[in-house]
């Protein structure tokens, strides 16, 4: 028996929590942080297959919500929680179905601590508590 009351949390331990990592994706995919986010078209183009066009400065709004709810993109029934979906038949879902903070970028960065210097100042309450100074620094993969 592992006495799990004296073993530490670890980056290692928690990529191993792949059902954690399940049921995060489940939660972002079913209730996402926000319902949708726009982009403004930098150079003229075209949606792939559609060919519509697009125009340097045109909007375009991406309904994230809606994608984690689009039975064309999910085997399973969307509107179904479950978790388990990102073990099986949904594993290689398509790569722009779920998106529940409105972009990938975020996985090509690391966010690190910004040290005890930066961090300093104590917290500051308003309808949340948060620190009055954060800083991180941010590296580009």
């Amino acid at each position: 028996m592992h006495d799990s009351s004296s073993q530490y949390l670890t980056v290692d331990l928690v990529d191993s929590l792949i059902y954690l990592d399940c049921f995060i994706n489940e939660v972002l995919r079913y209730s996402p942080t926000i319902d949708g986010t726009s982009r403004s078209v930098v150079v003229d183009d075209c949606v792939p297959k559609s060919g519509i066009r697009l125009y340097k400065g045109d909007q375009v709004l991406i309904p994230t919500s809606a994608l984690g709810r689009d039975t064309r993109l999910w085997n399973i029934d969307p509107e179904q929680f479950y978790p388990e979906r990102f073990l099986n038949e949904d594993k290689n879902h398509h790569p722009c179905a779920l998106l529940p903070f409105g972009a990938r970028m975020l996985q090509q960065v690391t966010f690190v601590d910004g040290g005890p210097e930066v961090n300093a100042g104590g917290l500051s309450q308003t309808l949340t508590v948060i620190p009055k100074h954060v800083g991180v620094t941010i590296e580009f993969h």
